[in-house]
């Protein structure tokens, strides 16, 4: 094997195609779309949950099927697909075309998410390298940041379509490196062991982790999917709101090594139990109040910790099911995508009922509070192992 940064530079780039454009990019073009196409908070709530329910049916897919058999083929696919719906997502003005877009992009980014962490996770763990990790997924964090600066001057030129289809161009470029760099290990999996692995499925701290990371979906999404509209709705951030998802980026750049090395350090669901807690403030913010400072306190708050979840989570879940990566990983990302797909319906109801988004927020809060909650479990079964 090359040096392990090489194929940990693919994986950011995987991610970063995916994940920051495949999913995310919706968030910062989502209220300029609104503006051009006229469509309702309403639908623009229905068009993020057509994603987040494609990231479910994945997620479901992925823990059904043999895709530990096929990581690489699959790979290729999901990639090329996500890369295309998003230069379509610019190129066809059609209400029905777009559900029909992003559901399935949602279907590649959960397949991209899950392959790509299930390669680069197994072959860093077959080298004693797991701790750069945390530099894979910092792809999200990064893809971000630049949409988030890249977003604005696209539209300003060329409108919400050409913004669809410069970041197409971007995904494209950097598909060509990903796909020459992230293979699977040729060793192939033990059948014998992924079985006897397998039969640890419905152990207790499972069940807690499964309805734990549940809820981070449902309540971390809203903020997700509307902090660029909310801040745009504002009195001072009116035009400029991509601002605030570019600040997101720019802290989920350096958030998931640092929560790699903590957690690795003081225990992942430790970890997990702390981040929940700082990302539950940063998300009630905006709801307490719209000054700048708050705004900016929220973006750093929860881009430090929202690919911190996945980090700590994928992380955990590898180590407990070591030859069956591919898998638990789908199965922990069914409940985290089914509150996704949740989230931006009650949030957009909620604000097309309320003139805002503060009940929304304040629900998301609570929700994240809640899931903090059921790691505390967890961290007493882990404390009985280990005394």
């Amino acid at each position: 094997m090359k040096h392990p940064l090489y194929l940990v530079i693919g994986g950011v780039f995987a991610l970063f195609i995916a994940m920051s454009i495949g999913r995310f990019a919706y968030t910062p073009i989502l209220p300029f779309m609104q503006v051009e196409k006229g469509f309702t908070t309403v639908f623009a709530g229905t068009l993020a949950s057509a994603n987040y329910a494609g990231y479910l049916v994945g997620a479901i897919a992925g823990s059904i099927l043999p895709i530990q058999r096929f990581r690489t083929k699959l790979l290729t696919i999901s990639l090329a697909i996500s890369i295309a719906l998003t230069f379509a997502m610019g190129l066809v003005d059609s209400p029905a075309f777009w559900m029909v877009f992003r559901f399935i992009s949602g279907i590649t980014s959960a397949f991209v998410f899950v392959l790509t962490s299930s390669i680069v996770l197994d072959r860093l763990a077959s080298i004693g390298r797991i701790g750069l990790s945390g530099v894979m997924y910092a792809g999200v964090g990064l893809g971000i940041f630049v949409s988030g600066l890249v977003v604005a001057p696209l539209i300003a030129h060329f409108s919400s379509d050409g913004a669809w289809i410069g970041l197409g161009f971007i995904a494209l470029i950097l598909a060509i490196y990903v796909l020459a760099v992230v293979k699977e290990d040729a060793t192939p999996t033990d059948p014998v062991v992924l079985k006897s692995t397998e039969k640890k499925r419905f152990e207790p701290w499972l069940i807690w982790l499964l309805i734990a990371y549940g809820l981070e979906g449902l309540g971390y999404i809203i903020t997700g999917t509307f902090i660029v509209a909310i801040a745009e709705d504002s009195s001072v951030f009116a035009g400029s709101g991509t601002d605030v998802w570019a600040l997101v980026g720019l802290a989920a750049v350096p958030s998931t090594m640092v929560w790699a090395f903590v957690g690795s350090r003081f225990g992942w669901m430790k970890s997990f139990f702390v981040l929940l807690v700082i990302q539950a403030t940063g998300v009630l913010l905006p709801a307490l109040s719209e000054s700048p400072a708050s705004f900016y306190l929220s973006a750093l708050l929860f881009g430090a910790t929202f690919m911190g979840v996945t980090v700590l989570v994928a992380s955990y879940a590898r180590e407990k099911f070591p030859h069956a990566s591919a898998r638990i990983l789908s199965v922990l990302t069914v409940t985290y995508a089914l509150g996704q797909m949740i989230g931006p319906i009650l949030a957009s109801s909620l604000a097309e009922q309320t003139g805002s988004y503060s009940v929304a927020l304040i629900g998301a809060a609570g929700v994240i509070g809640l899931g903090a909650l059921c790691i505390l479990p967890i961290i007493t079964i882990e404390r009985q192992k280990t005394s």
